[in-house]
């Protein structure tokens, strides 16, 4: 069985293109079933899809360029690839087309230490990305979990562990290059923090997902690294106590850097993945950045706002090895989890809520995953109201995927209800193209759509995501 899909019908593939496609990008195409069916699947649960036609593997903007253009005189869509971490069916081919995979311009291009900033092609990776300006005595914040293309997190707008501090792909991505549908390079924004030139373009395409262009160069904010970071897990009775501490620390103002949650059963699954001897129970997995003064002084308030509501075990990661064990075994809680059930897939949730809101939405949905049978886990970047439930179920049980779709379809209702959104940072892709009509409403899909239809006429760039096109 697979996962809901819009009804979509594959483009056919002209033979003309492939050729001409070979001809140009010679060892940098192929065919092989072996290439295109790696290109045409990701992390999400939808199975059983169509790869694309061919891929291209890109070296420059010129290559991106150049086969989008072939594409366009075809009208044969276009689907850019990085490191296939998608967990909503971003790359999935479901029009047919060629993927274009950016992974080999992985070059960082120009570093601006005294301007904070850093210009890389989009297939270098966050973690490349911090061992080029580490020796400078910078980083780039943004920690999504897996090591994921910087051309990818800036189209799904990605964020992770640190947004609760440093914002999300939106609020640190400067400018960007980008091949648009009919082959034009494109520059939006400037290294300058700031400016008033016309339509904001930059954020336009940051959350695109693909959908407007091919992005090909990202100029983006660094930090200087913070003098003293300190990092601890603390556990608790329930998750309740863990959420409500979570609630206090942020309307208290403390400027956490890091304040992540784990229900006991991602606890039990990352022990067994990790050999790790956390408790198994609800826990809050917390860093501190700034002065050795300041971030002694956050941890003081957060162990005294913590102890009130029985939190217990408060333990501490102080050197930089302790730190990567602890994050490590937290940003592998999904493979932890996948592995727990051998051949499940994992249908992931990714609702955002105003933390004041975040117990009740919580707690609810809790109640009914518990009800349901469905082996699930839940994660949280909690400091900023996002939480990830991930439903196990067996990819071929019809009845288990209902039973997991509905669960998500309540939450994604609650939390829409509270005033939150369907996804706070995976973006829409294929899973979420409904709820994005539940939450943005007609009249705002409806502008969507006119701006795709300008940007992108013949519906080539990434087809059938975030909604569907007329005809």
């Amino acid at each position: 069985m697979n996962a809901p899909m819009p009804a979509v019908v594959q483009r056919d593939t002209p033979q003309a293109l492939l050729l001409a496609l070979a001809e140009r990008f010679e060892k940098q195409f192929s065919q092989a079933m072996a290439v295109r069916e790696q290109h045409g699947r990701d992390e999400s649960a939808f199975t059983h899809v169509p790869p694309p036609a061919c891929v291209v593997f890109a070296q420059s903007t010129t290559d991106v360029r150049d086969a989008v253009r072939l594409a366009a005189e075809h009208h044969v869509p276009v689907i850019p690839f990085g490191v296939g971490s998608s967990l909503e069916g971003h790359l999935l081919a479901v029009q047919g087309g060629i993927s274009i995979d950016v992974s080999r311009m992985n070059n960082v291009l120009e570093i601006n230490a005294e301007d904070l900033t850093v210009t890389v092609q989009p297939g270098v990776t966050r973690m490349a990305v911090n061992a080029a300006v580490k020796d400078m005595g910078l980083f780039f914040p943004i920690d999504p979990g897996a090591d994921a293309s910087i051309g990818g997190m800036a189209a799904t707008r990605a964020s992770g562990t640190n947004a609760v501090r440093y914002g999300t792909m939106k609020e640190n991505v400067l400018a960007l290059e980008v091949v648009t549908a009919d082959g034009g390079v494109a520059r939006t924004g400037t290294r300058a923090k700031k400016s008033s030139a016309g339509y904001d373009l930059t954020r336009l395409m940051v959350g695109s997902e693909g959908t407007l262009g091919v992005i090909t160069e990202v100029t983006l904010k660094l930090y200087p690294l913070p003098e003293a970071v300190s990092a601890a897990v603390c556990s608790f009775p329930s998750i309740e106590a863990a959420v409500q501490t979570t609630i206090q620390i942020i309307q208290m103002g403390v400027p956490i850097a890091r304040c992540e949650f784990m229900d006991k059963k991602s606890v039990a699954m990352v022990n067994k993945h990790a050999q790790l001897t956390l408790r198994e129970e609800a826990m809050l997995l917390m860093e501190f950045h700034g002065s050795p003064a300041s971030v002694a002084e956050q941890a003081a308030v957060v162990q005294e706002i913590a102890g009130d509501m029985g939190g217990q075990a408060f333990e501490w990661a102080t050197t930089p090895e302790e730190r990567t064990k602890l994050w490590t075994a937290r940003h592998n809680a999904y493979f932890a989890a996948i592995q727990s059930r051998p051949g499940c897939r994992a249908i992931s949730t990714d609702t955002c809520v105003p933390i004041s809101q975040l117990a009740h939405c919580l707690l609810d949905s809790v109640k009914e995953a518990d009800a349901s049978g469905i082996p699930y886990f839940l994660l949280g970047h909690v400091g900023d109201g996002n939480f990830h439930f991930g439903y196990l179920i067996d990819p071929d049980d019809s009845e288990e995927r209902a039973k997991a779709e509905q669960l998500n379809e309540w939450l994604v209702a609650r939390a829409l209800r509270l005033g939150g959104t369907c996804t706070g940072e995976h973006g829409i892709g294929l899973h979420k193209i409904d709820f994005l009509k539940a939450e943005a409403g007609e009249a705002a899909v409806d502008m969507m759509r006119a701006i795709k239809q300008a940007l992108d006429p013949h519906n080539i760039m990434n087809p059938g995501k975030i909604f569907s096109m007329p005809g």
